[in-house]
């Protein structure tokens, strides 16, 4: 098979492997085909074993990737087509330009592990590690349908507790060379791998959901405004009054939360005006989003807890901003041509919070506070000082249309939620909203696409993770050794 694929036009060889990158991003959610991007990575470990030059295997991930990035980022253009007059001309560059992008760290590292170690499947695999590690780092980082993302739904998430979504990553090249290890030579050791693993992933299952009697009760808030209504002033107004009437019905909870931006004016024009809020929530810390501006005149996309009385009690400024989004590098200049980031106030957009990313709510404990683009990033939430209460995510979805930007956002959260052995609170404009365990399993919801409120129990905290201990470190090193190793024993067979 390999050697008839070697024989194939540079062109066609091109379009097979996309393909195959396409049918690899079944994995991510909401299809969780995770089988769909084991086997298609075995075949691209098939045709890198028979490649005969550290180009030839850089083309070949880059098209591959090319593939699964233009698939799994699909509802990268949503968002440009919330105005499709002012942006809609961006969306096949921006899909274009993130799906070639990406790839382009993968051939990049398939190229070096070909150096270092020709024509080896696994050692492809240590590189396609290295190439998403990197791309969660560099360049502001975009951690987005890293392959490790796969096992979400799956019990083998759960080692994410002690090496983060790399690890997972880690593991999903391992899988797939033992599925490429079965048609040839080494047949008995990719059993042996594979059947390993499914006794890790049995051992994984976690236990039962951690909740106790005097669990604090979270009433979660789901207005579901549509992007294209949310700021509009015919609209804005309906959408602020079905919050306020679903935070005031039933019995008083201990935290109401609502979502990124609910309140679609400037702080600094409704503070006064706050009582109809104060008076929706009956006493109750109530967390919501909003943007607002400082006395140097720079915006910012916030979180804001108040308590009784309509006291605001804290403030969070998103510090993680979305790169040509909510800012743009010499925005100022740009906007004179007419380009400006998609959620921007101004033409420089939003400014970067400097504040420690913790907030206190009344009652319930500290939490770690997220604005939609942040809880996407593992690395950001270690080397804590203290340990939280939870995990607070405010977000708006509604950018990310109806399809698979919704819930590839809402795995990584339950992703975050293991990591750090602590129970999440997910709140969106549009949905999905939920109650996430330490375990990453959802305790309940709110659909995409539908108005309501739910009120659930906080669950229980784990005890601090190896993961919230040391970060990427035991990733770094075990798959360092798998590098290093791969690379000796390739010096010792060209002897």
């Amino acid at each position: 098979m390999t050697a008839a694929f070697a024989g194939l036009s540079r062109w066609t060889r091109f379009c097979i492997l996309m393909l195959t990158g396409a049918i690899a991003g079944l994995g991510q959610a909401p299809q969780d085909m995770w089988f769909a991007t084991v086997f298609a990575l075995a075949l691209v470990m098939a045709f890198h074993s028979a490649t005969v030059s550290a180009r030839q295997a850089a083309f070949q991930s880059w098209a591959f990737g090319v593939g699964y990035f233009a698939f799994s980022l699909r509802w990268i253009i949503e968002p440009f087509l919330v105005d499709v007059a002012r942006h809609g001309w961006m969306a096949p560059f921006a899909i274009a330009l993130m799906a070639a992008g990406a790839a382009a760290f993968w051939a990049c590292f398939a190229s070096v592990s070909y150096r270092f170690a020709p024509r080896s499947p696994l050692a492809l695999g240590a590189g396609l590690v290295w190439a998403e590690l990197t791309r969660s780092l560099i360049l502001t980082g975009f951690p987005w349908a890293l392959l490790g993302h796969i096992w979400v739904p799956t019990s083998l998430a759960q080692l994410a507790a002690y090496g983060g979504p790399h690890l997972l990553t880690l593991v999903t090249v391992i899988v797939a060379w033992a599925v490429f290890a079965l048609f040839g030579r080494a047949r008995f050791v990719g059993v042996a791998v594979l059947a390993a693993l499914v006794g890790l992933g049995w051992f994984c299952v976690p236990s039962a959901a951690l909740l106790d009697d005097a669990a604090p009760t979270v009433r979660l808030v789901q207005p579901n405004a549509p992007q294209h209504q949310k700021w509009d002033p015919e609209f804005r107004e309906t959408f602020v009054n079905r919050m306020v009437e679903m935070t005031g019905q039933g019995d008083v909870p201990d935290l109401i939360v609502w979502p990124e931006t609910a309140v679609p004016y400037l702080l600094n024009y409704v503070q006064s005006d706050l009582s109809l809020l104060d008076e929706a929530a009956r006493g109750a810390p109530l967390v919501f989003g909003i943007q607002r501006r400082d006395e140097a005149q720079q915006y910012f996309n916030s979180l804001v807890v108040m308590g009784q009385g309509g006291v605001l009690q804290q403030i969070y400024d998103k510090r993680h901003l979305v790169p040509f989004g909510e800012y743009i590098p010499g925005g100022d200049l740009l906007g004179r041509f007419g380009i400006h980031g998609l959620a921007t106030t101004d033409g420089a957009g939003f400014a970067s919070g400097v504040a420690e990313a913790r907030v206190s709510i009344p009652g319930i404990g500290e939490a770690i506070p997220l604005i939609c683009y942040e809880g996407i990033f593992a690395e950001e939430l270690d080397g804590m000082t203290s340990r939280p209460r939870f995990l607070l995510l405010i977000t708006n979805d509604a950018w990310f249309g109806q399809a698979a930007g919704p819930f590839q956002h809402l795995a990584q959260a339950r992703l975050r939620a293991i990591e750090q052995g602590l129970p999440m609170v997910r709140v969106a404009n549009t949905g999905v909203s939920a109650m996430i365990d330490p375990y990453g399993r959802i305790v309940g919801a709110l659909p995409l696409n539908m108005d309501g409120v739910i009120d659930l129990s906080l669950p229980s905290a784990l005890p601090i993770t190896l993961y919230a201990r040391w970060g990427d470190w035991l990733l770094i090193v075990v798959n360092a050794l798998l590098t290093l190793g791969l690379y000796a024993l390739s010096r010792r067979d060209s002897d």
